[in-house]
């Protein structure tokens, strides 16, 4: 996907640093659309470039999200990185 919207995301999610995460919603509001949230899980669900980690992205509410790897290897990442995930 290479909207201008998704590359806006790709381009924050790259910078999110390892340890780190932001939800959904944050990288929507730093993208200028604070409603696209939906969109942004759509967008990263479509990535496969091992340099945006989309791992990083999760719920509001804590919880991991989705993840086109399945969610059991979204939450083995996150803790390898010592992010403390609510699963």
């Amino acid at each position: 996907m290479n909207t201008e919207f998704a590359q806006k995301v790709y381009a924050l999610v790259r910078k999110i640093p390892k340890g780190s995460t932001m939800t959904y919603k944050e990288v929507a509001e730093k993208a200028g659309k604070p409603k696209a949230y939906r969109a942004v899980g759509n967008i990263l669900n479509k990535n496969y470039d091992p340099t945006i980690p989309c791992h990083r992205v999760v719920r509001s509410d804590g919880t991991p999200g989705g993840y086109n790897r399945g969610p059991v290897e979204k939450v083995r990442i996150l803790r390898q990185e010592q992010v403390d995930i609510s699963s």
